[in-house]
């Protein structure tokens, strides 16, 4: 108490004018020293609390197939990355493709190719796609565990799919009505097997479609004659994969990992992120490590084909 009487009693001193003009300067020096220490403090405090409020979050959207997978990229990316932060979202390859192409979104996930339209579109709005693969994936035709079907031809596929074959007892089962059901039409999923199982045809209007992979494996799964295909990752022990036959029945070939790595199962594909290229810098890091070792490890992990 003794100083600030000291201080006190030197500002009441009306014969020393230079020595309060002194005082007051040395307290607005102080003043000003204090508030830039709390300032640095502040800075340092939030630095140390790991508090990233200017990190700049890569946004992923599109294919449900993808992503566990992109979700569990993200997880192990941001933690192996101080101030990374990534957002992913599925909804369908379409749906991706279409975020692309309105920028909301700095990456697409998609299951299949881009049509030659999407492609246009891009062009037209003067964007340049780059396409990565970052893993293949071999998609799993599944029924009931109590359907006593174990295998079906790519034909017989067709035509359960198409409409042609509605009941069980034509492709070996008991007589019982067959409850297909699909993706919808946004999937890239859809997409794919409509042109490589259906051979480009048009689904049945009876075909049930539904807005996620994990939808179609908890119908299947509740419904005795049901058949619908998915991503390999998804087909849980819920679910009885059947085997397929792309030579009229001749070979019958199950579906697994090591069957679309070896091209061996005939229904696989691969996988894709589309991004534009004005973006590269951005994104660039988040798929360097997808494409790492440490990230092709996860791609098997989830039940997908490495590139590697």
């Amino acid at each position: 108490m003794s100083g600030i009487k000291a201080v006190v009693l030197d500002f009441s001193f009306q014969t020393h004018p230079l020595k309060i003009h002194i005082l007051k300067n040395n307290w607005i020096k102080i003043t000003v020293l204090c508030l830039m220490a709390m300032a640095c403090n502040n800075q340092s405090t939030q630095d140390k609390s790991g508090s990233h409020t200017n990190a700049t979050t890569i946004s992923v959207k599109g294919s449900d197939t993808e992503l566990p997978l992109s979700q569990r990229e993200a997880e192990e990316y941001m933690n192996a990355t101080p101030g990374a932060a990534v957002s992913i979202v599925g909804g369908g390859s379409g749906t991706g493709i279409t975020a692309l192409l309105d920028g909301t979104t700095d990456i697409c996930m998609s299951s299949r190719d881009l049509k030659t339209g999407e492609k246009l579109r891009f062009r037209e709005k003067k964007i340049d796609v780059k396409a990565v693969i970052i893993g293949y994936d071999a998609l799993s035709v599944i029924v009931n565990p109590k359907n006593q079907v174990r295998q079906l031809t790519r034909e017989q596929l067709e035509k359960i799919f198409t409409g042609e074959i509605t009941n069980w007892k034509e492709v070996g089962g008991k007589d019982a009505k067959i409850v297909a059901y699909s993706r919808e039409s946004s999937s890239g999923t859809y997409e794919f097997f409509k042109e490589h199982v259906l051979d480009k045809k048009n689904y049945s209007p009876t075909v049930l479609n539904m807005p996620a992979t994990g939808a179609i494996v908890q119908s299947v799964s509740q419904t005795e004659g049901a058949i619908g295909y998915v991503g390999l990752a998804y087909a849980t022990s819920s679910v009885k994969s059947l085997n397929i036959s792309y030579d009229q029945g001749k070979t019958y070939v199950e579906p697994t990992i090591e069957g679309a790595k070896d091209k061996t199962y005939p229904i696989a594909r691969p996988l894709f992120y589309f991004y534009d290229a004005k973006s590269e810098v951005k994104v660039k890091a988040f798929i360097d490590y997808i494409l790492s070792d440490a990230g092709q490890k996860i791609v098997a992990e989830i039940g997908f084909v490495p590139i590697k």
